[in-house]
Parts: C-alpha cells; sequence; structure tokens
C-alpha cells in the first residue's frame, strides 16, 4: 500500500513562500505522475501541478493557470519525494494541499487518474 506524506505547510503572510513536500513510500506501485492538489471548504478540489514521465523516459511537468509562474513543483527519486515550492503567496491560496500519485502519464490532452492521496496540510496566508 502507498502511503503519501505531506509536510511543511503553515502560516505566512501574504508575499512569502513556502515548501511543502510529500514523502512517497510503500508498495510497488508505479508512480509515473506524482501531483500537487488544493481544496477549500465547499470548493471542488483544484490541480496545481504534475511532475509526470515523458515519452523519452524523462520527467515533464505541467501547472494550473492559477498558479503558473508562482509555483514550481520538482522530485527527488532518490529520497522518493515530491516539492512545491510556492513563491509570492496571496490570501486566496490558503487551502489543504495535497498531493497524490498516478500510474499514469499525464500529456497536453490528457489527465490522469491519481489512485493514492495524503491527507494534506494546510496553508494559510494571511494578509
Amino acid at each position: 500500500q502507498v502511503q503519501l506524506v505531506e509536510s511543511g505547510g503553515g502560516l505566512v503572510q501574504a508575499g512569502d513562500s513556502l515548501r511543502l513536500s510529500c514523502a512517497a513510500s510503500g508498495g510497488t506501485f508505479s508512480r509515473e505522475t506524482m501531483g500537487w492538489f488544493r481544496q477549500v471548504p465547499g470548493k471542488e478540489r483544484e490541480f496545481l501541478a504534475a511532475l509526470t514521465r515523458n515519452m523519452w523516459g524523462g520527467r515533464s511537468t505541467y501547472y494550473a493557470d492559477s498558479v503558473k509562474g508562482r509555483f514550481f513543483i520538482s522530485g527527488d527519486d532518490a529520497r522518493n519525494s515530491v516539492d512545491l515550492q510556492m513563491n509570492n503567496l496571496k490570501v486566496e491560496d490558503t487551502a489543504v494541499y495535497s498531493c497524490a500519485a498516478s500510474s499514469e502519464a499525464q500529456t497536453g490532452t490528457y489527465f490522469p487518474r491519481f489512485d493514492y492521496w495524503g491527507q494534506g496540510t494546510q496553508v494559510t496566508v494571511s494578509s
């Protein structure tokens, strides 16, 4: 069974930066894509960023328009982790942030199904 554990959330001020980490463990699941999502109570979960294996065997990244240029996803295969660097945070970035893993690759025309999810970490941005 794959387990995903997020860390790094907290309370920051608008304009600050924060780095979230997601550690993966367990199972023989092929993590072709790792993604970050966020959710605000009463709203649908929002995709933020993904790190996926591309057709050349390397890694590609995808970002939601709402965070492009401010958030950056990176992975460390040796640590089985994926990070989300969040810069110039805004009050509207306040949410529970979760990482997820998929056995499918993401492309420009295909959004994979994410099979495993972490519990999430709270990020609160104050004005």
